[in-house]
This record gives C-alpha cells, structure tokens and sequence, in this order.
C-alpha cells in the first residue's frame, strides 16, 4: 500500500486517475500491438502506427508529466529516458 501510494505521489494522480491513464495505455498499446503483428505479414498496412503510437504514449507519460512534475533530484535524472525515433 505504502509503493502505490509512493507511486501515486509521484506521478501525481489520484488512483482512480491512475488507473483512467493506465487503461488508456493498455488500450493504445493493445491497438498498436495488434497494427505491428497485421504489418508483420502485410507490410504495406499500417506502416507508421505503431512508431506513432509509441511517440504519442512516450510524450504523453514522459514529457508532458515532466511538465506537471518537479524533476527528481538524482544525479542520474534523465540518465534512462529513451530517444525516440520515426
């Protein structure tokens, strides 16, 4: 109970809030999960849907919560975020 509290804190959600975002990424994923796997055996389908989704995804949790959110205050912040590429 204490991590998800921890957790909550520092994303800056209510769990309920948490829990909308969390299913809207499972939903976006399972969505662009299923566009790779059709791309996989029909390359000229859905070319572009899952570098896009990804993206969408990536600025949603990582650039726009850095926006709303103080930065950590570890020598290795930003250390492990992921560069993105279309």
């Amino acid at each position: 109970m204490k991590r998800t509290e921890s957790h909550l804190n520092s994303v800056g959600e209510s769990y309920f809030q948490h829990m909308r975002q969390a299913l809207a990424f499972t939903w976006a994923m399972l969505t662009a999960s299923l566009c790779c796997l059709i791309h996989a055996f029909v390359p000229s389908v859905f070319e572009k849907t899952g570098s896009r989704v990804v993206t969408r995804l990536y600025d949603r949790m990582v650039v726009n919560r850095s926006k709303l959110t103080p930065a950590p205050e570890t020598p290795d912040a930003g250390r492990n975020s992921l560069p993105v590429e279309v």
